[in-house]
């Protein structure tokens, strides 16, 4: 009798030994036993795991893992993608109408692949931001900063529902439209601390970086509008369906060159759409301040007009692709406000909060963020998981560390740069003052 109870409390333990592993483990595995069958003395090897690169896949990869660790317990993976939502419409807010019958739907679909891929794309434009903000208090950036975080959901929202094909153009907050037009985070960042890797060879700095239909950021506010106007007469001109997206802040919506672009742009329906990013201030100065009229969309007059929610990926696309619908069906112009919201000040000498409160910041990120909101419409409606949205966020601040660290190690451009690439070609002909090199004459 003493001989069979120290053989099953012996079992017991270890019985209690494994289960206390498999329960360390349940933030990824459930434990099941049931009644140990007659085949329990066979273990069977769990099937090949799916060829993905990322932990949180893994998790996730649809493989049922069935591999005894002992009599009558069992190890099944808690997740599969069976187990998500493929897609799911949302409603979204309704866009407020200038001089038109029917706006955007209100209602967005979105597949868990859209979901994943906004969510990459704005947490890495914050990401990208953040780690400009800590290089310019480092003293590794200088000169003129604007940083864009907080606004993600424009850049994205209107990438998503545009061609690479198609042009946009845009003022100095250019960073988050240059990574969406197809620049990598290193060639970015190193372009901010002027090295020789940076998408305009270290010579352009913040405002001015340029991509295959992207036309950078532009220095001089409102200065774009009458050139996206031109792009847009190109487009027109070549007939090959294409659009340009013109953006301007509401800091340039008085500027009177919007509005002789709004005429010509009118007059020759041009394949343009007009946005201005309202984020609330212009410099130190808010909306309300510096505009008698603050309703951006109907700025257009004779220009059909829509206002949207910025702040909402969702509601950017839609309106955008209805924008560009309207664009390329030949009916001219469109102009949108994006209602949106910038977290550091106007640029990085700006502490940004001697004209707001921190209190109205912080609402703004626990109300409104564009990240938050989107992740938590994936996860309530089990579109994807805690572990993989965890599983991006690791990804990406390696990513981004990885082009820090480029950005600070690549070489400066040489002297002998300095007046290199400043024709795409040649001159066809002499122009006088054109060559840095030679001497002006004057001619009586």
């Amino acid at each position: 009798m003493k001989t069979m109870l120290a053989i099953i409390s012996n079992a017991l333990c270890r019985m209690t030994g494994r289960n206390a592993l498999l329960i360390g483990l349940s933030e990824y595995v459930t434990l099941t036993s049931p009644s140990p069958p007659a085949s329990a003395q066979t273990q069977r090897q769990p099937p090949k795991p799916p060829p993905v690169s990322t932990r949180a896949a893994q998790l996730v990869s649809g493989q049922t893992t069935d591999q005894p660790v002992g009599p009558g317990a069992r190890v099944v993976v808690s997740r599969s993608f069976a187990d998500f939502t493929p897609q799911a419409t949302f409603d979204i807010k309704k866009c407020d109408l200038h001089r038109l019958e029917e706006g955007p739907p209100l209602k967005a679909e979105l597949t868990r692949d859209q979901g994943l891929q906004y969510y990459r794309t704005m947490q890495t434009v914050r990401r990208m931001e953040l780690k400009a903000d800590q290089l310019y208090k480092q003293k590794i950036i200088r000169g003129f900063c604007h940083l864009y975080d907080g606004q993600e959901a424009c850049a994205a929202g209107i990438e998503a529902s545009i061609n690479p094909t198609d042009h946009l153009i845009t003022a100095y907050r250019a960073h988050g439209y240059t990574y969406t037009r197809g620049v990598s985070i290193k060639e970015i960042l190193a372009e901010l601390t002027g090295r020789k890797g940076g998408v305009a060879k270290g010579k352009g700095g913040s405002m001015h970086m340029y991509a295959p239909h992207f036309y950078g950021g532009n220095g001089i506010v409102g200065a774009q509008v009458p050139l996206g106007a031109g792009i847009a007469l190109a487009c027109q001109y070549q007939g090959n369906n294409q659009l340009c997206v013109t953006l301007y802040g509401d800091g340039a919506a008085n500027q009177g060159q919007l509005f002789e672009s709004f005429n010509m742009a009118a007059l020759w329906k041009l394949p343009c759409i007009f946005i201005c990013e309202n984020n609330k201030y212009g410099m130190g100065t808010s909306v309300e301040r510096a505009s008698a009229s603050i309703d951006y969309y109907k700025r257009g007059d004779f220009i059909p007009g829509i206002r949207v929610d910025g702040m909402d990926v969702l509601c950017v696309r839609e309106a955008t692709k209805f924008a560009a619908d309207h664009c390329r069906s030949g009916k001219g112009p469109i102009v949108m406000e994006l209602q949106t919201y910038r977290y550091h000040g106007h640029s990085m000498s700006d502490p940004g909060v001697s004209y707001r409160t921190r209190e109205e910041i912080q609402e703004v990120r626990t109300k409104s963020d564009p990240i938050s909101m989107l992740k938590e419409r994936m996860l309530s409606n089990n579109m994807a998981s805690v572990e993989e949205f965890k599983e991006i966020d690791v990804d990406i601040r390696k990513q981004v560390e990885e082009a820090a660290q480029f950005a600070t190690s690549d070489p400066e451009p040489p002297l002998e740069d300095l007046c290199n690439h400043i024709f795409y070609n040649n001159p066809p002909l002499e122009v006088r003052g054109t060559n840095p090199w030679s001497k002006l004459k004057s001619v009586s």
